[in-house]
């Protein structure tokens, strides 16, 4: 067991957990895990977890600096230990053995071949918590296929269909949303399967698929689909249905969500903030149906008026009115928010290459994760992990003579 982890401080300190996972929602949750103190040991191959490089892939933002291996890999131990090895099966089941939680993303035919289904590790550690993700689930005709996040959670549930412009393609994710959405649901799978384990005695197999979780984010829509609603096709900010919960664009190039659900309330207020009182006496819009019905008429009257100010004379302009508008984000301004630093959502480092990361969205009034230091590099804590199981120098020579240990 790691020294450094405080034993009263945080909630999970003292629980051992097994990541032989990779790309991306089963590490994530790994990574929320040790946030809040678990001693999680990342079992990755003698090459290498490929995520390790991920930072190159060309939908990645451009930089020289490994951001999503630090996050992703944070306070992990590594063992570089080669499943495929028939002398590295001994050190894993003795982890197992030792372990209170075990997360893999392997399709089944491979954990079948590698002996890593909960039926194979379910006697070596009856206490212990196996959680499993699939892209579509533990059984059916689609139970092989890989799934990643942009195939599985986004296009097989049916958001990426329902979010595009009428008559346009479908827009593609940015990398990796729907894994970390997933990781939560992983991570909740996981604590349960803890809790039922603190009543029984007993462990147990918890896990999820990226195809529930993005049908589960698009529950509204697939709901009503089960009673054969139809959702209407969205129409873009020039041909809103509503133009009172459409986007504008402002003087400065931002985006302004307006977003005013309530406009038998808000109409008049509105009418003011933007100067033109004159719209109270246009029979055109003198009602909330006339105002949807020639919601294009209306979105031509606001959009050259939205078009005149900045976003933050806007602010300005809309704040103590009641009127409820939001900006469209641009990452570069997520970064320094002021109130991104209030609600926690970015963690400092103690990593001089990467000083600041995402933080985990889990808040606890009674502990805060842990700061992370750099990423482990590949089999960087094998020997240790080895010797806290029980492994003698010779015996830890031997494993490596055979292969079974990297680099």
């Amino acid at each position: 067991m790691r020294e450094d982890l405080p034993l009263g401080g945080l909630p999970l300190s003292g629980l051992v957990v097994l990541d032989i996972s990779s790309f991306i929602a089963a590490p994530a949750a790994a990574v929320a895990l040790a946030d809040f103190g678990a001693d999680v040991i990342k079992i990755e191959p003698p090459d290498g977890d490929p995520h390790r490089n991920n930072f190159r892939n060309a939908s990645y933002p451009v930089s020289d600096r490994n951001f999503p291996w630090q996050l992703d890999g944070r306070l992990k131990r590594s063992l570089a230990l080669d499943l495929k090895n028939a002398a590295a099966r001994g050190v894993l089941e003795r982890l197992i053995g030792r372990a209170d939680v075990m997360i893999v993303n392997f399709p089944p035919p491979t954990r079948e071949r590698l002996r890593l289904r909960w039926e194979d590790v379910e006697p070596l550690n009856p206490r212990l918590v196996y959680c499993s993700l699939t892209g579509y689930g533990e059984s059916g005709p689609d139970r092989d296929r890989p799934g990643f996040d942009v195939s599985a959670y986004f296009g097989r549930s049916g958001i990426l269909d329902a979010a595009r412009y009428e008559g346009g393609p479908p827009g593609l994710s940015l990398p990796a949303q729907g894994d970390r959405a997933t990781a939560m649901t992983l991570v909740a799978a996981i604590l349960m399967g803890l809790r039922q384990r603190d009543r029984t005695g007993r462990g147990n197999w918890v896990g999820t698929s990226l195809y529930a979780n993005g049908v589960w984010a698009n529950g509204t829509s697939a709901a009503g689909a089960l009673l054969g609603a139809k959702l209407p096709p969205r129409q873009s900010p020039d041909r809103p249905r509503n133009a009172l919960t459409n986007l504008y664009r402002t003087k400065d190039d931002r985006w302004l969500q307006l977003l005013m659900v309530r406009d038998d309330r808000l109409w008049a207020p509105l009418c003011k903030a933007i100067g033109r009182p004159d719209l109270l006496d246009d029979p055109r819009l003198a009602s909330r149906p006339d105002r949807r019905e020639r919601s294009l008429e209306l979105q031509q009257e606001l959009a050259p008026i939205f078009a005149t100010r900045t976003y933050a004379e806007w602010e300005t302009a809309l704040a103590g009115t009641g009127i409820p508008y939001g900006v469209i984000g641009r990452l570069a301004d997520v970064v320094d928010d002021e109130q991104a630093r209030h609600a926690g959502i970015f963690a400092d480092t103690t990593n001089p290459e990467i000083p600041r990361t995402v933080n985990n969205p889990i808040r606890l009034g009674f502990a805060q994760p842990r700061k992370a230091g750099p990423p482990p590099g590949i089999g960087e804590h094998s020997e240790e992990i080895l010797r806290e199981a029980g492994y003698g120098v010779d015996e830890i020579a031997e494993l490596k003579a055979a292969g079974a240990l990297g680099p």
